[in-house]
Protein backbone atom coordinates (compact mmCIF):
# COMPACT_ATOMS: atom_id res chain seq x y z
CA UNK A 1 0.00 0.00 0.00
CA UNK A 2 1.66 3.36 -1.01
CA UNK A 3 1.49 6.20 1.36
CA UNK A 4 1.35 10.16 0.37
CA UNK A 5 4.42 12.20 1.47
CA UNK A 6 4.16 14.00 4.54
CA UNK A 7 2.07 17.64 3.87
CA UNK A 8 3.96 20.42 4.32
CA UNK A 9 2.77 22.43 7.62
CA UNK A 10 3.40 25.66 5.87
CA UNK A 11 0.64 24.70 3.35
CA UNK A 12 -2.50 26.28 4.37
CA UNK A 13 -5.03 29.02 4.56
CA UNK A 14 -4.99 31.54 7.98
CA UNK A 15 -7.83 33.76 8.77
CA UNK A 16 -6.05 36.97 11.39
CA UNK A 17 -6.81 36.72 14.46
CA UNK A 18 -5.06 39.24 16.86
CA UNK A 19 -2.76 41.60 16.23
CA UNK A 20 -0.37 43.43 18.83
CA UNK A 21 1.50 47.15 17.97
CA UNK A 22 1.09 46.85 14.09
CA UNK A 23 0.71 50.24 13.67
CA UNK A 24 3.64 50.60 15.85
CA UNK A 25 5.66 48.85 13.21
CA UNK A 26 4.19 50.23 10.42
CA UNK A 27 5.19 53.04 11.73
CA UNK A 28 8.45 52.98 12.34
CA UNK A 29 8.89 51.28 8.55
CA UNK A 30 7.96 54.59 7.39
CA UNK A 31 4.03 53.67 6.41
CA UNK A 32 1.91 56.52 6.40
CA UNK A 33 -1.05 57.31 8.32
CA UNK A 34 -4.33 56.50 6.28
CA UNK A 35 -2.33 53.04 5.41
CA UNK A 36 -2.31 52.46 8.37
CA UNK A 37 -5.52 52.99 9.64
CA UNK A 38 -6.73 50.64 6.82
CA UNK A 39 -4.09 48.18 7.84
CA UNK A 40 -5.10 48.07 11.07
CA UNK A 41 -9.15 47.41 10.06
CA UNK A 42 -8.15 44.90 7.55
CA UNK A 43 -8.72 41.31 8.60
CA UNK A 44 -6.51 39.32 6.06
CA UNK A 45 -6.77 35.81 4.57
CA UNK A 46 -3.24 34.70 3.99
CA UNK A 47 -2.90 31.60 1.52
CA UNK A 48 0.46 29.76 2.06
CA UNK A 49 1.26 27.29 -1.08
CA UNK A 50 4.48 25.15 -1.83
CA UNK A 51 4.90 25.12 -5.67
CA UNK A 52 7.81 22.49 -5.75
CA UNK A 53 10.70 21.89 -3.18
CA UNK A 54 11.79 25.34 -2.64
CA UNK A 55 9.41 27.38 -4.45
CA UNK A 56 6.23 29.04 -2.42
CA UNK A 57 3.64 31.65 -2.71
CA UNK A 58 1.99 33.64 0.00
CA UNK A 59 -1.14 35.08 -1.08
CA UNK A 60 -2.31 37.89 1.21
CA UNK A 61 -6.38 39.11 0.32
CA UNK A 62 -8.56 41.99 2.31
CA UNK A 63 -11.19 43.69 1.03
CA UNK A 64 -9.32 45.97 -0.78
CA UNK A 65 -6.21 44.72 -2.12
CA UNK A 66 -4.84 41.82 -2.72
CA UNK A 67 -0.90 41.29 -2.88
CA UNK A 68 1.02 37.49 -4.06
CA UNK A 69 4.45 37.01 -2.84
CA UNK A 70 6.10 34.37 -5.50
CA UNK A 71 10.04 33.46 -4.14
CA UNK A 72 12.26 30.74 -4.22
CA UNK A 73 13.92 30.00 -0.38
CA UNK A 74 17.56 31.37 -0.25
CA UNK A 75 17.21 33.41 -3.73
CA UNK A 76 16.94 37.28 -3.36
CA UNK A 77 14.26 38.94 -4.90
CA UNK A 78 12.24 42.65 -5.31
CA UNK A 79 9.22 43.09 -3.22
CA UNK A 80 6.52 46.07 -2.66
CA UNK A 81 5.74 46.91 0.58
CA UNK A 82 1.82 47.85 1.54
CA UNK A 83 3.54 51.55 0.95
CA UNK A 84 4.90 50.84 -2.21
CA UNK A 85 8.78 51.07 -1.76
CA UNK A 86 10.41 48.48 -3.74
CA UNK A 87 12.91 46.44 -1.67
CA UNK A 88 15.22 43.39 -1.97
CA UNK A 89 14.07 40.31 -0.05
CA UNK A 90 15.58 37.09 0.87
CA UNK A 91 13.53 34.27 2.63
CA UNK A 92 15.26 31.34 4.39
CA UNK A 93 13.26 28.18 6.16
CA UNK A 94 13.98 26.71 9.21
CA UNK A 95 11.62 23.87 10.28
CA UNK A 96 8.42 25.48 10.76
CA UNK A 97 9.28 28.83 10.48
CA UNK A 98 9.85 31.03 7.20
CA UNK A 99 12.48 34.23 7.73
CA UNK A 100 11.81 36.85 5.56
CA UNK A 101 14.37 39.69 5.56
CA UNK A 102 13.61 42.84 4.15
CA UNK A 103 16.91 45.12 3.18
CA UNK A 104 16.40 48.92 2.72
CA UNK A 105 17.06 51.84 4.34
CA UNK A 106 15.32 50.75 7.69
CA UNK A 107 15.78 46.71 7.34
CA UNK A 108 12.44 44.86 8.48
CA UNK A 109 12.36 40.95 9.71
CA UNK A 110 9.17 38.98 9.25
CA UNK A 111 9.57 35.58 10.86
CA UNK A 112 6.29 32.89 10.17
CA UNK A 113 6.18 30.17 12.67
CA UNK A 114 3.47 27.29 11.51
CA UNK A 115 2.09 24.98 13.32
CA UNK A 116 -1.21 22.65 13.28
CA UNK A 117 -3.80 25.38 14.09
CA UNK A 118 -2.03 28.75 13.65
CA UNK A 119 0.31 31.07 12.02
CA UNK A 120 2.24 33.32 14.39
CA UNK A 121 4.23 36.37 12.35
CA UNK A 122 6.40 38.69 13.92
CA UNK A 123 7.43 41.58 12.54
CA UNK A 124 10.36 43.58 13.61
CA UNK A 125 11.93 47.16 12.38
CA UNK A 126 14.10 48.97 14.65
CA UNK A 127 13.09 48.36 18.24
CA UNK A 128 9.76 47.63 17.71
CA UNK A 129 7.95 44.57 17.59
CA UNK A 130 4.10 43.21 16.43
CA UNK A 131 2.86 39.83 17.17
CA UNK A 132 -0.14 38.78 14.55
CA UNK A 133 -2.03 35.76 14.99
CA UNK A 134 -3.72 33.75 12.46
CA UNK A 135 -6.14 30.92 13.04
CA UNK A 136 -5.70 27.59 10.01
CA UNK A 137 -8.61 27.73 8.65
Amino acid sequence: MATEPPKDICNGKFKLESSEKFDEFLQEVGVSFLLRKFAQTATPTVEVTKKDDNNYTIRTVTTLKTTELVFCLGKEFEETRIDGVTVKTIITRNGNTFLQKQMSDKPVEITREFTDTQMIVTCKCGKVASIRKYKRL
